[in-house]
């Protein structure tokens, strides 16, 4: 099982809000849309801060070998 930072994410001013929206969205969301949507909030950190996508995706959660683009 993989430790996710997601959560705590959500709460960090030094995320960028469109990231932590769309965490929350993925928290509120149905199981089967989750994986997605966190995707989806590991494509705007890697986009918006010096993360690598690899970094970011093991932030929220997902396997680190998906691509973030």
């Amino acid at each position: 099982m993989a430790l996710s930072m997601a959560r705590l994410l959500i709460h960090d001013e030094a995320v960028p809000a469109p990231a932590r929206d769309a965490l929350r969205a993925a928290y509120s969301a149905a199981p089967a849309e989750r994986d997605e949507m966190l995707a989806s909030a590991a494509r705007i950190l890697y986009g918006e801060t010096d993360l690598e996508c690899r970094d970011a995706r093991e932030l929220v959660g997902l396997p680190v070998d998906d691509p973030c683009a």
